[in-house]
């Protein structure tokens, strides 16, 4: 990337778009190694948080917005739940979760589809729940995706959001600044070759409206009851919300 060139946290509408869809595209061989490497298997934890959240709302038909390899909508299927449907715009990234899923035998359960968070291929009052992981602070138009995503929801049905979160406390706070600026990169670029993509994450993170600034984005975009919880000092966050 040369130097006159925006970064990807500088980026928006179409041209962060674009970008991130090229970025995942390319890191999508590695990604599930580097997720559970680079986090030390503390991503399992976190997930399996929100499958006891799913499990509260005994979902028949449930919606995962930025699937990406698919992740939460396999560890979903231990929930009683009938049919998961996955939507990212990474064609990359679904091709890895596809070959997951039928890997796995719940390619009958679990569907993959290209498509974007803002403009979703379903209609009103689809879903009896939402969920999105590591991918609302990627999207184009924070307010318009989960416009759409509510949009989609019925009535009373819950949206969760596992993302990333800026620590906000000692010693966390310096470990966690320390451990994205000089370690995650390097580690990033060696295994992906991608350092770009490694460098985005933290500083996305670092941009993100996380804790009750989220919150405040949810209630503008027509949610009730929104509340969080956070995970291991402040890394990462659980958001939930209702559809009226």
């Amino acid at each position: 990337m040369s130097d006159n060139q925006p970064h990807l946290s500088q980026l928006h509408g179409e041209d962060k778009k674009e970008k991130v869809r090229n970025m995942f595209n390319g890191i999508a061989g590695h990604y599930d190694f580097l997720n559970h490497f680079l986090s030390f298997g503390i991503d399992y934890y976190w997930r399996n948080q929100v499958l006891k959240i799913i499990k509260t709302q005994n979902p028949n038909r449930i919606l995962d917005v930025a699937t990406g390899t698919g992740d939460l909508a396999i560890l979903a299927t231990k929930s009683k739940a009938q049919s998961i449907i996955g939507v990212d715009i990474s064609e990359a990234m679904l091709r890895v979760g596809e070959v997951k899923i039928k890997n796995k035998g719940l390619d009958q359960k679990i569907k993959l589809l290209l498509g974007d968070s803002e403009n979703l291929p379903f209609e009103d009052h689809s879903f009896d729940l939402a969920m999105v992981s590591f991918g609302v602070r990627n999207f184009m138009n924070l307010q318009k995706g989960l416009e759409e995503i509510n949009r989609v929801l019925k009535p009373g049905a819950m949206l969760i959001v596992l993302e990333f979160a800026y620590p906000r406390h000692f010693p966390m706070k310096q470990l966690y600044k320390f451990y994205s600026t000089y370690i995650l990169p390097v580690f990033g670029k060696l295994v992906s070759n991608d350092a770009n993509a490694y460098t985005y994450l933290p500083e996305s993170v670092k941009i993100f409206p996380a804790f009750e600034q989220f919150l405040t984005e949810m209630n503008k975009s027509g949610y009730t009851k929104t509340s969080y919880k956070s995970l291991s000092s402040g890394i990462a966050c659980i958001y939930t919300g209702v559809k009226p």
